[in-house]
């Protein structure tokens, strides 16, 4: 499965007071107890649905489109796939969608050349960062540098990691508690735009900021 989030449901005992409660339904409770309900849901980060392969020894069915769904139980075939509608999605499963993490936020911090100083542009990204992380009770913020191919390998680790703790400092004095940031870098290791060795390349400099 890629970029997609697939719902088990369980055992249907747990369900089957919820089906019956409502009136006529558009899900059916397969004949056999114990089965369980595979949801295919978006991915909450992006929105894009990739896809799922269920299977047991008796069959095998894909799932591949948003709100497609199967029953899956011991010595079955899994259930023909068929659309969940939102309404019964949220009736199952809102309170478990509800209790789900938000996606986490990605910022990108620009530097100028064999410096740790921000450009411009990114300092003025500070205010949507702080946001961003007030909107989280305990966040947890990664920090991690990033240079271009020029100069030499440990140079370029060491100078990435000193982005992401001038990063991760200008974050304590702007109120976040440091016990939430972890630091790390990548040096010349991940480069956004791939280069060859000693290319200067602007958008290789840089910070990634991830907030969960």
């Amino acid at each position: 499965m890629s970029d997609s989030r697939a719902i088990a449901a369980g055992v249907i005992a747990a369900l089957a007071a919820s089906l019956s409660a409502c009136g006529p339904q558009r899900i059916r409770t397969p004949e056999v107890p114990g089965a369980d309900l595979i949801l295919l849901l978006p991915d909450s980060r992006g929105g894009t649905t990739g896809r799922s392969v269920v299977s047991n020894a008796s069959g095998t069915v894909e799932l591949d489109s948003a709100r497609e769904y199967t029953w899956v139980s011991a010595n079955q075939p899994p259930t023909a796939v068929r659309d969940m509608s939102e309404s019964d999605i949220r009736r199952l499963f809102g309170d478990v969608l509800s209790a789900l993490p938000p996606p986490a936020q990605h910022f990108t911090l620009h530097f100028r050349f064999e410096s740790d100083e921000l450009t411009d542009e990114s300092r003025r990204l500070f205010a949507d960062i702080m946001r961003a992380v007030g909107k989280r009770p305990a966040p947890e913020v990664a920090v991690t540098g990033h240079t271009d191919t020029t100069g030499t390998l440990p140079g370029n680790f060491e100078l990435g990691l000193k982005r992401a703790q001038m990063v991760r400092n200008l974050l304590v004095t702007a109120g976040l508690s440091d016990s939430y940031i972890e630091v790390f870098s990548h040096g010349e290791g991940d480069p956004l735009v791939p280069t060859t060795d000693e290319a200067l390349e602007p958008r290789n400099r840089r910070v990634e900021i991830t907030i969960r």
